[in-house]
């Protein structure tokens, strides 16, 4: 009985949180709060903040879920994403005897019949589970991930929560124009139960390891699947140094700059090359070993792209080469950000002021972070809205351009992706190369061929395949 009252209580406060956090937001877009610019953006500011002490305190769930609202310009305002963005999945560890019970459970066996050594408390503590640090009986040092206890059914309980506001919510369209709440539900709902899964984990690792297999820089953790499971996944322990602890790196010989071009390059090769990308690339999950080489973990947020995908993000690239503000504008509307309903002429002449004071930048200047937050207000404000499959490629690339600032101030995108596209084209077959190259030679909006392009195009191929920007 008091496990039922307990579990209400927590209903009530999940439902009373979430619903007055979305009136507040409802209220500020239509501006009936208080329209000072700069009081407004204070206001917002402090209900940023106090939104994400709430959702730390309710939980793994919710901090999962602010992470995925951290790439949603088009749900929130600005400064919610801002703030949203800071949410880590630094939370208490659970018992260490609980973790060992789980252990035990999950293998059929004591702990000492599978580790010769095991540390007494976890080195690494996130929403879903904890890290320890082992030695198996075999004599292989590994790190044993242990998923929290009761996690599935507390998840399965919030879910149904946050799918009874979010058809609410979806009732009354007019509230937030554009937006689907249980359409983004169903999609968090998918990607945390493939990251609660570990088996999964482990076939996503043991993949990633396969498509980098050539790649003498980048090692992938060895998976142990003979003692691993669904809720307990043992990989091969792996020391190093953090890519943003510039100081340590500098001391072992390790150049920045040089790890962080390998990062983007093997960026570069999940996007295009692969179709399967590592979505949750903070700093946690890279480490520069003591022979130079990047070691990537934590394979349970994984994305894949399509070959349709890959060739609307290289025409995007184009575009982007070539400040064609238009043709940014009408890769956004291909790839499904603008709602049916939208004036398509005036969200193209205000997406297209902001790219334009952007592009005006250097391209190696351009940031992708500060760019999606200068588009921020006008997602928010218009009905665009983010297709659920760039949530967490977006969530991505925006902790890559973070980790970048930090260790290469001077990092040129546009220098580091040239190559992968040229090999892409390469990749094409004549068709496709040939519609795709007939396709930037003409206005997107009116379709009519622009000799005028010609000579741009004609620059940009030999800045591709020569070297100059």
């Amino acid at each position: 009985m008091a496990r039922r009252l307990k579990l209400l209580a927590r209903r009530i406060f999940v439902v009373w949180t979430l619903m007055s956090f979305a009136l507040y937001v409802y209220l500020d877009s239509k501006g009936w709060i208080n329209r000072n610019s700069l009081q407004r953006e204070s206001r917002l500011k402090r209900q940023a903040v106090r939104l994400r002490q709430r959702l730390i305190r309710l939980g793994p769930t919710f901090i999962k879920m602010g992470q995925m609202l951290a790439t949603r310009a088009d749900l929130l305002p600005l400064e919610y994403i801002i703030e949203l963005s800071a949410l880590q999945d630094n939370v208490p560890p659970f018992a260490n005897h609980r973790a060992m019970q789980e252990i035990e459970s999950e293998l059929g066996r004591p702990v000492k019949e599978v580790f010769s050594q095991i540390s007494p408390e976890p080195i690494a503590s996130a929403s879903l589970g904890q890290v320890y640090r082992a030695v198996l009986t075999s004599g292989e040092e590994v790190a044993v991930k242990v998923q929290r206890p009761l996690l599935e059914e507390r998840i399965a309980s919030d879910l149904d929560v946050l799918r009874s506001i979010a058809r609410t919510l979806d009732r009354y369209p007019k509230l937030f124009p554009g937006a689907e709440w249980l359409g983004a539900i169903d999609e968090f709902d998918r990607v945390i139960h493939e990251e609660m899964d570990y088996r999964r984990e482990a076939a996503s690792a043991e993949e990633f390891s396969r498509n980098f297999k050539e790649w003498r820089g980048i090692h992938v953790p060895r998976v142990f699947k003979h003692c691993s499971t669904s809720r307990v996944l043992v990989l091969e322990y792996i020391s190093g140094t953090k890519v943003t602890d510039l100081e340590e790196l500098s001391e072992k010989g390790h150049s920045p700059r040089r790890v962080n071009e390998l990062l983007y390059r093997a960026y570069f090769k999940q996007l295009l090359e692969d179709g399967f990308f590592h979505a949750d690339p903070h700093p946690g999950n890279l480490l520069v070993m003591e022979d130079g080489r990047l070691a990537i973990f934590d394979f349970g947020m994984m994305g894949r792209v399509s070959h349709e995908l890959q060739r609307q993000i290289i025409e995007a690239f184009f575009h982007l080469y070539n400040r064609d503000t238009h043709g940014i504008v009408d890769d956004l509307i291909g790839l499904g950000f603008l709602a049916p309903e939208a004036d398509l002429e005036a969200i193209r002449e205000v997406v297209a002021e902001v790219f334009d004071r952007k592009l005006n930048l250097k391209l190696g200047e351009v940031r992708f972070k500060e760019l999606t937050y200068d588009l921020a207000p006008v997602v928010y404000q218009h009905p665009i809205r983010t297709p659920a499959r760039f949530t967490y490629l977006m969530r991505a690339l925006m902790t890559l351009e973070g980790i970048s600032i930090i260790m290469n101030p001077e990092f040129n995108f546009f220098e580091v992706a040239r190559p992968f596209v040229r090999d892409y084209l390469f990749r094409q077959n004549a068709s496709q190369l040939k519609r795709l190259a007939m396709d930037s030679l003409r206005d997107a909006r009116t379709g009519q061929f622009e000799w005028g392009r010609l000579w741009t195009m004609a620059k940009m191929a030999y800045a591709l395949y020569f070297g100059r920007a």
